[in-house]
């Protein structure tokens, strides 16, 4: 939508401000700054980056009605960047149609240094309404940068030339592409006339012509790059649909994983709810019983009903049949007659990702290198990598969270089901008056009001998870009731930034957390954006 680092966009009575983060932060999003008449705050205080090469920013912006503006400019440290200029006046009136000023904010080149910008654009309404809307911006310049106002000022002459040009070319091209149309036009009418002389013939003889051709066409909803629908699990069972199975369909649909309860040994407790329990096992091999290899089991206790076993096989099979190093799904059932069933998993030995996080923090006073902000990227990374996996198969996860993500002593992190989670993690979930414990505070705003659930919710899930991540396992909006979780969203309020977490990287949450699912980012521009902010990371350590 945009083409500069920063372009924002203000409409009528600067009802919508609008940021992307395109060239800031390697994502296809928008940062809302102001929205039906209610401004952003929360956004506002960003102090975004600016890439060192970067030398403008572009504001689109219109209003609806009269709107006087002044347009002001702050620099923290002038010896390292010169007094922005912009191609508009100071002070005026706000336009009627949609256009585009431009700020730039070039480096002098005398010093190395980081330069805060702000741009203040004062405005004022017919009523005298006033309203004052800070964008600041951060810029690392450099003394071996050094760039010139002249050669600026000779590009509208360069621009003018090119655009000449380019008129030029497409007009000879539009010639040609019209001389090449018109030339199979006069050959196909050749060809119809040729065709209903031979059909002609062809009828008062009583004869059909057969095609000796057949056209081909792909259906809109299955790409040629997709895989088959066969390859795909069959027993991937929604959630809606889970209440309507029943304990013998669901055992039906594992049985060609089941083994004998024989081969497998409980060893501890990892984890234990009301009625459910992970254990550390082991798995006997079939044909050779000298070897073994370590597993989680999720397993229910005696008193558990049928409904919440049945829960547990169901859910355990979300992610069956797929394959990436950063997805857990289930291995192995045990589901004899006379004996509770049990789900086997393989094992990482650092466990609950969740669990994990709080150890880390209890021990960070302790020792604050225990695990360091690279890690927890890197982690991030691993999730978003996953779960890019599961969007490009059309897999909604509806519960990304670390407590169903597990890690092993190598950092290597695994997003699991959620069978059993809401009874060993029951803070995380509640019930909002339909029978049903979901995680709410997990949820976007679509999810939450009309129970719509895909890619760009489960994006929303990461950028909580996300935050999950950055505050070693807290509990985010631990402050606001679960019945008002909708409205709190709508209203555009959302978690704090975390105590030492770079604006860069609550930049990405913020965007995964935009109302509009359209404007949240994909995964495979998450994985890029983290990828390239761990590498950044890692230049400084």
């Amino acid at each position: 939508m945009f083409n500069s680092l920063n372009s924002v966009v203000l409409i009528s009575y600067i009802i919508l401000i609008i940021l992307s983060l395109s060239h800031s932060t390697g994502l296809d999003a928008e940062l809302y700054y102001v929205r039906d008449d209610v401004i952003n705050h929360y956004a506002l205080s960003f102090i975004l980056p600016v890439p060192s090469d970067t030398n403008s920013l572009h504001f689109t912006w219109h209003s609806s009605s009269k709107v006087d503006y002044r347009l002001e400019f702050q620099v923290e440290n002038t010896s390292a960047m010169d007094q922005p200029q912009s191609n508009i006046s100071a002070q005026g009136e706000v336009p009627r149609t949609r256009s585009v000023f431009r700020v730039d904010l070039f480096c002098s080149g005398k010093a190395d240094g980081e330069a805060v910008l702000t741009v203040q654009l004062n405005l004022t309404t017919p009523v005298n309404n006033f309203t004052v809307l800070n964008f600041k911006r951060r810029k690392m310049c450099y003394r071996s940068k050094i760039f010139s106002y002249t050669s600026s000022s000779n590009a509208p002459t360069t621009s003018t030339r090119v655009f000449y040009i380019s008129v030029c070319v497409c007009c000879i091209v539009i010639f040609l592409v019209a001389i090449i149309l018109a030339v199979l036009h006069l050959h196909s009418m050749k060809r119809v006339e040729m065709d209903d002389s031979v059909s002609d013939s062809g009828s008062s003889q009583g004869l059909s012509q057969p095609s000796t051709q057949t056209t081909q066409y792909l259906r809109a909803d299955t790409p040629n790059n997709a895989t088959p629908v066969t390859s795909y699990p069959s027993l991937r069972i929604e959630k809606n649909d889970l209440r309507s199975v029943t304990l013998l369909e669901a055992k039906a649909k594992v049985k060609d994983i089941a083994i004998f309860r024989e081969r497998v040994t409980l060893r501890d407790v990892l984890h234990e709810g009301t009625f459910g329990r992970i254990f550390h096992g082991v798995l006997l091999d079939e044909k050779d019983p000298n070897k073994e290899k370590q597993v989680f089991v999720k397993a229910v206790k005696d008193h558990a009903s049928e409904v919440q076993v049945t829960m547990m096989l169901t859910e355990s099979c979300k992610l069956r049949g797929l394959h990436h190093r950063n997805l857990l799904p289930i291995s192995h059932v045990c589901i004899e007659d006379g004996e509770k069933p049990m789900v086997l998993l393989p094992y990482m030995n650092w466990g609950n990702l969740k669990l994990f996080l709080r150890q880390c923090k209890l021990a960070e006073a302790n020792n604050p290198q225990a695990i360091s902000q690279q890690d927890l990227v890197h982690m991030a990374i691993q999730i978003s990598c996953g779960m890019s996996y599961l969007a490009r198969r059309e897999v909604i996860h509806k519960d990304l969270a670390a407590r169903n993500c597990v890690i092993d002593n190598s950092m290597q992190v695994k997003i699991t089901d959620n069978a059993l989670a809401r009874d060993l993690f029951p803070m995380d979930y509640h019930c909002l008056g339909d029978n049903e414990n979901r995680p709410v505070r997990w949820m976007a705003l679509e999810s939450l009001l009309n129970n719509d659930f895909s890619s760009a919710s489960d994006v929303w899930a990461f950028g909580v998870s996300l935050w999950e991540l950055m505050t070693l396992g807290q509990t985010p909006y631990v402050d606001i009731d679960p019945f008002e979780m909708a409205a709190y969203l709508k209203d555009g309020y959302r978690i704090a930034q975390p105590i030492n977490c770079p604006d860069e990287l609550f930049a990405v949450m913020a965007c995964c957390w935009a109302l509009d699912p359209e404007e949240r980012p994909k995964f495979q521009q998450l994985v890029q954006c983290l990828t390239e902010f761990h590498a950044a990371l890692g230049a400084y350590v």
